[in-house]
C-alpha cells in the first residue's frame, strides 16, 4: 500500500475572532491548498471536524457550505463529529480515504467558533458529552480532570508543583507560535496562585475556550512526489474508546483509549515508543500531560511528573512535548486542536516550524475526546 503523505497544512490565529465558522474554515482551507499548490477542483474528498457548530452557532451543514466556499466542487464532504477528538477522528478518516484508494487528493479541515458565548453556555455544551447519569449529577470534564489530579498526586507522591510546571513549560512554548492563543510566559507562582476551579486544579491548569480553524492535504506518497520534495507521511494511526463511565474505569489514571489506540498505530509503524522525537499531547488540563505521556509508553507509570521536572519535555529535552504551546497555550477550538496538533508535527518534520524547531525525524500527536472517552493517536515520519 502506499503510503499516505500530508503536503501542504495551515492553522489560522487561535484565540477570540469576529469570523463565523464558514469564515473561520474557509481561510484555513484556502491557506492549505496554497501551500499544498493544489487546486481547489483537485480534491475528491473534503471532511471537516467540527464537534458542535449547531448548538454553539446555530450553523448546520458546514462542509457543505466549505466546498461551495472554496470552489471545491463536485468533492464529496462529510463532517467528522468526536466531540473534543473531532480533529484527530478527521485525520483517520482522511488517512482512510486516501490508504483506501477512494481518493487521490483528500483536504481536512477542522475548526470551532466558541467564543461568542458565556463560559458557562460553552461549559454546558461542551459537558453534553459525558454520560447522561453523569451529566444530570452536574459532573463537568473540570469536575473529572480535578478528582483525577487528586488521585494522581496522593497515588504517586507527585508535587501538586509539577502540575503547575506544564503551565510553565507550554505557555514558554506558546511565545514562538505565531498563532497560539497566549503567547506570553507565566511562573510557576502565578499558576500556584490562581483561582481555584476543581482543586488541585486551579485557573492556568486549563485550556481557554477558543475560536480557530487548521487544514490539511493528504495524498499518496507517489502523488506527493509530483508535488513537492517536503512532505511527510502518516506511518501509522489507531482510534479507540474507553468507558463513557469515567468511574467505572480500574484505574481513573490509566486512559484505555490512549494505551489502545497508541499500540495499533506502533505497530502499523513498526515503531516503538522509545522512537518518537516530539509530540502534541492533548493538554485541555495538565494533568492529561502525565497520563498520556505515561500511557504511550514514554514515561513508567506514575514517572511522568518527574520527566516534567527534570526538562524532559522541554523543547531541548530528550522528548520534547507540545512544542506549540498544547492547547493550554495554543488555544482548543475543539474541531481544530487535533488538526493543529497534526500541523505542528508536520512542520517539525519537514523543517518549518521556525523559532519551535527541534531535531526530530519522528513525532506523535494524540488527540483525546471527553476525558478519554474516545482517542487517535497518529504516528508520522519526514520523508
Amino acid at each position: 500500500m502506499d503510503r499516505v503523505a500530508i503536503i501542504g497544512a495551515s492553522m489560522t490565529q487561535f484565540g477570540q475572532r469576529d469570523a463565523w465558522i464558514r469564515e473561520l474554515l474557509a481561510e484555513a482551507g484556502q491557506a492549505a491548498l496554497a501551500d499544498a499548490d493544489v487546486s481547489p477542483d483537485e480534491i475528491e474528498h473534503l471532511y471537516v471536524s467540527n464537534m458542535a457548530s449547531g448548538e454553539f452557532e446555530g450553523q448546520t451543514g458546514v462542509p457543505n457550505a466549505l466546498a461551495h466556499d472554496l470552489a471545491a466542487m463536485p468533492a464529496y464532504t462529510a463532517r467528522i463529529d468526536q466531540t473534543s477528538s473531532s480533529g484527530g477522528a478527521g485525520v483517520y478518516a482522511a488517512w482512510q480515504s486516501v490508504a483506501s484508494g477512494a481518493s487521490d487528493m483528500t483536504m481536512l479541515v477542522g475548526g470551532e467558533k466558541m467564543t461568542h458565548r458565556s463560559t458557562a453556555e460553552s461549559t454546558d455544551v461542551i459537558a453534553s458529552l459525558t454520560h447522561p447519569v453523569e451529566y444530570k449529577h452536574g459532573v463537568t470534564l473540570p469536575s473529572f480532570a480535578g478528582l483525577t489530579a487528586r488521585l494522581y498526586l496522593d497515588t504517586y507522591d507527585a508535587p501538586r508543583e509539577s502540575l503547575g510546571k506544564v503551565a510553565v513549560k507550554n505557555h514558554k512554548n506558546g511565545v514562538d507560535n505565531p498563532h497560539a492563543q497566549f503567547r506570553k510566559e507565566v511562573d510557576l507562582d502565578t499558576v500556584l496562585d490562581s483561582p481555584v476551579v476543581a482543586d488541585p486544579l486551579r485557573l492556568y491548569d486549563f485550556c481557554p475556550i477558543t475560536d480557530g480553524s487548521a487544514a490539511l492535504v493528504f495524498c499518496p506518497e507517489s502523488v506527493a512526489r509530483e508535488y513537492t520534495d517536503d512532505y511527510a507521511v502518516i506511518s501509522g494511526i489507531g482510534g479507540a474508546t474507553d468507558t463513557h463511565v469515567v468511574h467505572e474505569r480500574a484505574d481513573p489514571t490509566t486512559m484505555g483509549g490512549v494505551v489502545n489506540s497508541s499500540e495499533i498505530a506502533y505497530e502499523m509503524a513498526d515503531l516503538e515508543p522509545d522512537d518518537i522525537e516530539v509530540a502534541e499531547l492533548h493538554d485541555m488540563f495538565t494533568i492529561l500531560e502525565f497520563l498520556q505521556s505515561e500511557d504511550l509508553g514514554f514515561f513508567e507509570k506514575g514517572e511522568g511528573w518527574k520527566a516534567v521536572d527534570e526538562g524532559v519535555t522541554d523543547r531541548d529535552g530528550d522528548l520534547p512535548i507540545n512544542t506549540s504551546g498544547g492547547l493550554k497555550s495554543k488555544g482548543h477550538p475543539l474541531g481544530a486542536s487535533g488538526v493543529a496538533q497534526v500541523y505542528e508535527i508536520y512542520k517539525q518534520l519537514i523543517g518549518d516550524a521556525g523559532k519551535r524547531q527541534v531535531d526530530a525525524d519522528v513525532g506523535l500527536a494524540c488527540n483525546v475526546g471527553g476525558f478519554g472517552n474516545c482517542v487517535t493517536t497518529a504516528i508520522m515520519e519526514s520523508r
